[in-house]
């Protein structure tokens, strides 16, 4: 193809992709339809992040994939009567070129998505945040983004105790509209000193100011039935965390740390366990997040006898930023300026998820002079034995097609370093071109962004108690 070929074909892509964009708002927007390409979500994002979408199913998938193909998927979508979906409109595509024998797209789509035509709308979950950190500001992004469309899950409010300062509305609002990691706030954030509130992206968000869970009435600020989140850490069991249910208006807690005594959940290997009679539940930690699927994806295809698990931890603000007095072992040395040899209980964590590693997985841990991102090193030993071909095939196709999907991604670049995972939403990340095996032994290295992906998995928790979870389409398998 000579260089004014290739870019004639760019422009016509780009072009494709520039009326997408309004296309992919109003369905979201408008019916609740989530779309996607190849597990890469396309809604609210520009013109580029849609083409490299595309791009990925190249890379990955093999599948050679444009707007070209996935523009009638959504042009045909549109006429017909669909809502409250997730649309994978890439492996659409692909299937309608593989299966269609001629058969016409709108009626291959009204055969695929024959389920999904007519679906109802639902009432909303009422969400609370208590606790406004890390986590807690990065949750807060993420249910602002989904807030266009059915609403199935609405922040309402986030809890925080009283600073010192008197523009503390101000300072909370400011965190939430820079992030010196996941960078500056896709959209506006206004101040309403008034009303004690945060207007994000016209979604009106309380502040609620208080120094105990079991005396605030949410129901004086129109809340009711809500989810609390406590991103705090202070409480771990089901006593401290029974506080929260004291509180009028709440139904449910969740606490975005391991618990202890009550369930932890791993989304995509026991969320199977949630149950209507469930009011206390632990997202676990980000790390057993980021292992815990592919140890179940392993386990259940080769089997895995025993094993290390070595974590390379961006350094967290529960560590000293100069050296001074800290009550753990270490982590009162500069974080910024060592690598920190530290102890993690994430691999005993495991088992909490997936009852089969129990006894099986011993674990440390390194916190490293980064902020953002780490890496799980799983060094196993397999019941059968497996190549690194035979790995990397399976992971690959466990990324792309199986029910964890949304929890294992798959990277085959030779140039990926950690800060390229920064803002990746699965919960781990497969590094193909460092898998090493050796008959029953292999080692397995899985990137994670600590932070933003941990996130993710807590708001598919959240919509998963809420029973808000869209169905997928094309069904797998």
């Amino acid at each position: 193809m000579s260089q004014e070929q290739v870019f004639v074909d760019w422009k016509a892509r780009e072009e494709k992709a520039e009326q997408m964009v309004p296309m992919i708002g109003g369905l979201y927007r408008d019916r609740n339809i989530e779309s996607s390409v190849f597990g890469r979500l396309i809604m609210k994002r520009s013109v580029i992040d849609i083409l490299k979408a595309h791009r990925f199913a190249r890379q990955v998938e093999g599948e050679e994939l444009s707007v070209l193909d996935t523009y009638p998927i959504l042009d045909t979508v549109a006429s017909m009567d669909v809502k409250n979906v997730h649309l994978d409109v890439g492996k659409l595509a692909v299937k309608f070129r593989k299966e269609a024998n001629g058969q016409d797209l709108e009626a291959f789509l009204r055969e695929e998505l024959k389920d999904a035509i007519g679906n109802e709308d639902r009432q909303g979950t009422d969400v609370v945040l208590y606790g406004f950190g890390r986590i807690g500001r990065l949750l807060a992004r993420l249910l602002i983004e989904r807030a266009g469309g059915g609403q199935a899950l609405r922040l309402r409010a986030i809890v925080v105790r009283k600073g010192r300062a008197d523009n503390d509305l101000e300072k909370r609002a400011s965190l939430l509209r820079r992030d010196s990691v996941h960078g500056s706030f896709k959209g506006t954030i206004q101040v309403d000193e008034e009303n004690q509130a945060i207007i994000a992206n016209g979604n009106m968000i309380k502040v609620i100011f208080a120094d105990s869970p079991d005396t605030i009435d949410y129901t004086q600020y129109g809340i009711s039935n809500a989810i609390v989140v406590d991103n705090t850490g202070k409480w771990r069991d089901a006593d401290g965390l029974a506080l929260h249910l004291r509180a009028t208006g709440v139904s449910r807690v969740v606490l975005t740390a391991p618990g202890k005594g009550i369930k932890n959940i791993v989304m995509g290997v026991n969320d199977s366990d949630i149950t209507d009679e469930d009011h206390i539940l632990s997202a676990a930690s980000c790390t057993t997040n980021a292992i815990t699927p592919v140890l179940k994806a392993l386990s259940d295809k080769f089997g895995v006898e025993n094993g290390h698990v070595e974590t390379v931890h961006a350094y967290t603000n529960d560590q000293n930023l100069i050296d001074n007095y800290h009550k753990g072992d270490r982590r009162g040395r500069a974080a910024g300026l060592n690598m920190v040899l530290t102890e993690t209980g994430a691999a005993k964590a495991v088992s909490k998820a997936l009852p089969e590693m129990e006894g099986k997985l011993t674990g440390n841990a390194i916190r490293v002079p980064t902020p953002n991102v780490s890496m799980a090193i799983l060094n196993l030993n397999l019941s059968s034995e497996a190549t690194k071909e035979d790995l990397n095939d399976y992971l690959r196709d466990a990324a792309l097609h199986s029910p964890l999907q949304k929890q294992i991604d798959y990277s085959n670049s030779p140039e990926a370093v950690s800060s390229d995972f920064v803002g990746s939403r699965a919960a781990g990340v497969v590094d193909s071109l460092a898998t090493i095996a050796n008959g029953k032994r292999c080692v397995l290295y899985v990137w994670y962004d600590n932070e933003f992906g941990y996130s993710c998995q807590v708001i598919r928790m959240i919509q998963k108690m809420a029973k808000c979870t869209l169905p997928a389409y094309p069904l797998e398998g």
